[in-house]
């Protein structure tokens, strides 16, 4: 027996791994399965060579648990080691055996290893001492146990094993308990290892009996050790695709399709992504995408590889040549991920682009769930716009598809305003904006839908890309604004009745809340309606972007701004009016002739004061100005007081305003109850 110290350069060096090396302590299972497997492929390969002429028939890790004697045993009959190899490879941390196998092998460098480096002493975060029971394959080798309690002494004894291959034992400490438990360690393999090259062992398949789960003579092999993309897309046919995506979602639909990916130069890459079936925004995850390393999960964070909105995309990437931390557990920066990344980007708009080409119809039957996907990446790389903008889709309200061209050529003709710009209609609820969607389409405008979780910060992206085109929401305005034309209708009522009926319906409509309301006056035809709300685009959309956008805020906290438009055509309205002018006329006369003389008083003011430059008008005349203007808006408070206590007791007024209101789904409890209450006396 030989007893010795760990080549470190300070007796701290376990605390330090135990701390800060690793960070998650479930991963030693990961790091030591995988050297045990990387192991067994080093014998593999000998083999293969022609070194090494033993049975590699029963080539497997196995796993075996001890609660009692609280130990956990991994073994491989791998190539093993001889005592000066754990002399130079375990004893000294700055050594790792892939470097001189690799020198031997270099042509087999990426089929048989992985990343190696601190893996085995990340051991010691679960256990109080380690064992390795070993045995080399070389011909005339001795079994040597070597044993450490985590402190930098360690002891080399001989010992004994039939076989080639290494025990590596965890005495796991008292406050790592859990990873005695059976359930445990089988999670944690499914985890790391369910997919590793060699056949990963843990006890025996049970079955149900005699009311009871018991052991069966089977082993229990926790891995698939030709997952799927290890193998050559030629070789799969669609259900393999989708029982594989069972395998790795059990809980998830049907995928929409996939992509499988294999380069070998200028990096070595495989995998599949699918994309999925979205139904809500609750399903929205990122993380769901795989990654390993020659078979090895390595993280399922993949921000850095995959461009960020392909985070929302499922599926497995395997790739040596990603630059991992000795954890393998945190993406680190280098020239390959940037071009990995690229590849990927490119052969998912290769894919979505053939298979609009194929079949564009099923295109359109899944454009619902992909949408989500190709507007995020519009949204967040330039260059995913210039690759996407033709087979990215437009949906109208009745449901029909086109491409952004095959758009822009149908409503060009009628969508066009008075400046040249072309108008893009949308709506954001078809049952909610029915009413100004069916007023857009009587007059032969077209109008899409966009529902869609992006489709705010879509529409202001796409006015930048598209020329002389802007955006509207169908309720934005009233119709005959939306698309401004040159023969536009003159209202024919005077400015005084103009601010009568104005003023009548703003001093009726809700007050208090985080709401503004104007009120416009626009002559809309006999047959249009009496009263719209519309709501201002810029602000609207301001506002909704605030939800998407740092520093936006703002926007957010700002009042919500209508503007209630009454068409002065209709019967309704013109009879308010009426009514309104005769009911009133005799008490509004006397203010009426106060406010034309101090109108004519203040314009005299105006007047005079403008000759002069501003140091040269007195303070008389200031405060004279300023009086005449105070008096002019007492008359007007008086005139607004006596049209607001007629339209109080007016119950037209409130029953148009109240439909106006409810028609946007904006008349809410109390006023909703006075609203029906009013309508069936008024019915009555």
């Amino acid at each position: 027996m030989r007893k010795g110290n760990i080549g470190v350069t300070t007796e701290n060096i376990f605390p330090v791994i135990k701390k800060f090396l690793y960070s998650d302590h479930e991963i030693f299972l990961r790091e030591l399965v995988s050297n045990a497997v990387d192991a067994t492929q080093k014998l593999k390969t000998l083999a293969q060579k022609g070194d090494f002429a033993g049975d590699m028939s029963d080539a497997s890790v196995r796993l075996k648990l001890d609660k009692e004697a609280k130990t956990l045993t991994i073994s491989d009959n791998g190539i093993g080691m001889t005592a000066e190899e754990i002399d130079k490879y375990i004893n000294q941390i700055a050594f790792s055996g892939v470097t001189d196998f690799l020198s031997k092998y270099k042509d087999e460098e990426v089929s048989i290893i992985g990343h190696f480096g601190l893996g085995f002493y990340s051991s010691f975060m679960v256990s109080d001492k380690v064992e390795i029971i070993t045995k080399s394959y070389q011909e005339g080798a001795k079994a040597v146990r070597w044993s450490c309690d985590g402190s930098p002494e360690f002891t080399l004894e001989d010992a004994e094993r039939e076989s080639h291959g290494s025990d590596i034992i965890l005495h796991i400490s008292d406050d790592c308990k859990e990873f005695l438990e059976k359930n445990k360690i089988e999670e944690l393999l499914n985890k790391y290892c369910k997919f590793m090259a060699v056949p990963v062992i843990f006890g025996k398949k049970t079955e149900w009996k005699d009311g009871k789960q018991v052991e069966t003579a089977e082993d229990n092999v926790i891995n698939h050790v030709e997952p799927l993309w290890t193998k050559a897309p030629s070789s799969l046919k669609d259900e393999d695709y989708k029982k594989f995506y069972q395998t790795l979602y059990p809980m998830q639909d049907e995928p929409l399709f996939w992509i499988h990916l294999n380069v070998d130069f200028p990096f070595h890459l495989t995998g599949i992504l699918y994309f999925p079936r979205v139904h809500n925004s609750i399903e929205l995850q990122r993380n769901k995408i795989q990654l390993y390393c020659n078979q090895v999960f390595v993280t399922d964070q993949v921000e850095g590889i995959v461009p960020d909105f392909l985070t929302l995309l499922h599926g497995v990437i395997d790739s040596p040549d990603i630059p991992l931390n000795v954890s393998r557990s945190y993406l680190q920066g280098d020239a390959n991920v940037k071009k990995i990344s690229s590849y990927i980007t490119k052969k998912v708009a290769d894919r979505l682009s053939q298979t609009f080409k194929d079949d564009r119809k099923d295109y359109e039957t899944k454009w619902d769930d992909l949408k989500l996907f190709i507007n995020y990446g519009m949204l967040s790389q330039e260059d995913f716009y210039d690759r996407a903008k033709d087979f990215s889709l437009f949906k109208d309200v009745d449901g029909k598809h086109f491409t952004y061209d095959e758009y822009k050529t149908l409503i060009k003709d009628n969508q066009t305003d008075k400046n040249g710009d072309l108008i893009y209609l949308y709506a954001t609820n078809k049952d909610e904006q029915y009413t100004y969607i069916n007023a857009a389409q009587a007059k032969g405008y077209s109008v899409l839908m966009f529902d869609g979780q992006l489709d705010v910060p879509m529409v202001s992206m796409l006015e930048q890309k598209f020329e002389k085109s802007r955006f509207s929401r169908v309720d934005a305005d009233i119709v005959e604004r939306l698309i401004a034309k040159d023969d536009e209708k003159k209202d024919e009522l005077n400015t005084d009745d103009r601010d009568k009926l104005s003023e009548l319906f703003r001093s009726q409509m809700p007050s208090g809340g985080k709401v503004n309301y104007t009120v416009d006056v626009e002559a809309l035809g006999t047959e249009g309606t009496p009263v719209i709300i519309t709501q201002n685009e810029y602000m609207r959309r301001m506002k909704e972007m605030s939800h998407f956008q740092a520093g936006m805020s703002f926007y957010g906290e700002m009042p919500d701004s209508y503007t209630v438009v009454l068409n002065s055509d209709h019967r309704l309205v013109k009879n308010i009016l009426n009514d309104a002018n005769a009911s009133v006329a005799e008490t509004l006369k006397p203010i009426e002739a106060e406010l034309k003389g101090q109108q004519a008083r203040l314009d005299a003011l105006r007047q005079s004061q403008s000759k002069k430059k501003p140091e040269e008008v007195t303070q008389e005349e200031k405060d004279d100005l300023q009086n005449t203007e105070k008096a002019m808006n007492e008359q007007r408070e008086k005139k607004n007081k006596v049209l607001a206590d007629y339209a109080q007791s007016n119950k037209v007024v409130h029953e148009l305003i109240d439909l106006a209101l409810l028609q946007n789904g904006m008349l809410k409890g109390e006023a909703l109850d006075k609203f029906l209450k009013r309508s069936i006396e008024m019915i009555g």
